[in-house]
């Protein structure tokens, strides 16, 4: 039987990075106001796994709890939401957009659908440009990025 290939991630500093032994076994987003706070967006997007299954490979986390029930970890150094948890559920859920190649895990479930804008629909429909368009040639040595790459050096 072939060895799973484990998924990586990190934040944006690159302080903390982690490795999923496995691939997550759901992958959702979540339109509840407490999401929307925690990752300062429309939405959180999910990929949920054993904890077990979960190894931080540079640094660790920083623990909000954000209710009785749950805590959300985060990159003390650079303020990366990373994770989602229900203590003692034995299972974890590190943000989509922290894994190295989100692309490859799509969400396949909604919840807090009551949180969702009701323009949500639209945003897919919006006229738009890629970021190197609307930043003048001669200021891109200003807009380097500084952010860790996805997958290690």
């Amino acid at each position: 039987m072939a060895k799973t290939q484990p998924v990586t991630g990190g934040c944006q500093c690159g302080a903390v990075r982690y490795r999923l032994e496995q691939p997550p076994s759901k992958v959702s987003i979540c339109f509840c106001r407490m999401c929307q706070k925690a990752v300062g967006g429309y939405f959180g997007a999910f990929a949920s796994s054993a904890l077990a299954d979960l190894v931080w490979t540079r640094g660790q986390s920083s623990i909000f709890a954000s209710s009785e029930a749950a805590e959300r970890g985060f990159c003390s150094s650079c303020g990366t939401p990373l994770s989602f948890s229900y203590r003692g559920s034995g299972r974890i859920s590190v943000t989509a957009g922290s894994l190295d190649d989100p692309a490859g895990h799509p969400p396949t479930l909604a919840y807090g659908v009551e949180g969702r804008m009701p323009w949500f629909d639209d945003l897919c429909r919006l006229s738009g440009t890629s970021t190197e368009d609307d930043i003048p040639p001669d200021e891109f040595a200003r807009y380097r990025s500084r952010q860790h790459p996805d997958q290690e050096p």
